[in-house]
Parts: C-alpha cells; structure tokens; sequence
C-alpha cells in the first residue's frame, strides 16, 4: 500500500510556470513506477507524464513535451512535475499514480494508487 499526496496547484496566467508535488509513504518509493495524468470538467482522464523507478526512463503525451518536465527524488519519495509555458488548455485536476513494478505506461488503468489531485487553472 501506498498514499500519494498532491501540491503545487493554482491559479496561474497563460506563459507562467507551477511545480507540482507529490509525496508518497506507505511502501518502498523505488518499487513504483509513477506517472502525472490530468482531467478536465467533461474529459476522460489523460495521461500526462511519466517516470520508471530510477528515473532512466521517461515519457510525455505530445502535447506537454517540451513544456514539461517530470523528476522524482527517491530520497524524499517524492515526485515533480515541472510546467512551463502553460496554456488555458491545461486547465485541469492534475493526479499523482503510483504503479507497482518499475516500467511505466500510459493507460491509467495499470496503475495501482492515486492521489487526491490538484487543481490547475491557467487563465488567458
């Protein structure tokens, strides 16, 4: 078992920058693979970004690469996403998961922990 909690969110115009957080206790931080989705009123939830166990892997949808940047701290068990240039179309919950086994993915259905979310609000 593992819980995952979110920070960083807020209200920010179009072209700022966020960090968002989220920590993680509960099992060895190192057997997760950890991954950002997001969703917005009336969307499904989508993927975001990405990171296997040691943080050699990584992985973008396209329409955030380039702008954001995920890293994790497995000495703080924690994990970042990084988010530059942001634009309205961002606007969203953003959900820290957690996935058991070191490979990341990008359906959400694999992984096994979520966070409670923050929001992300980027006005024009």
């Amino acid at each position: 078992q593992v819980q995952l909690v979110e920070s960083g969110g807020g209200l920010v115009q179009a072209g700022g920058s966020l960090r968002l957080s989220c920590a993680a206790s509960g099992r060895t931080f190192t057997s997760y693979a950890m991954g950002w989705f997001r969703q917005a009123p009336g969307k499904e939830r989508e993927f975001v970004a990405a990171i296997s166990w040691s943080g050699a892997s990584i992985g973008y949808e396209d329409s955030v690469q380039g702008r954001f940047t995920i890293s994790r701290d497995n000495a703080k068990n924690t994990v970042y996403l990084q988010m530059n240039s942001l634009r309205p179309e961002d606007t969203a919950a953003y959900y820290c998961a957690a996935r058991s086994g070191r490979g990341w993915y990008r359906d959400a259905k694999l992984y096994n922990y979520w966070g409670q979310g923050t929001q992300v609000t980027v006005s024009s």
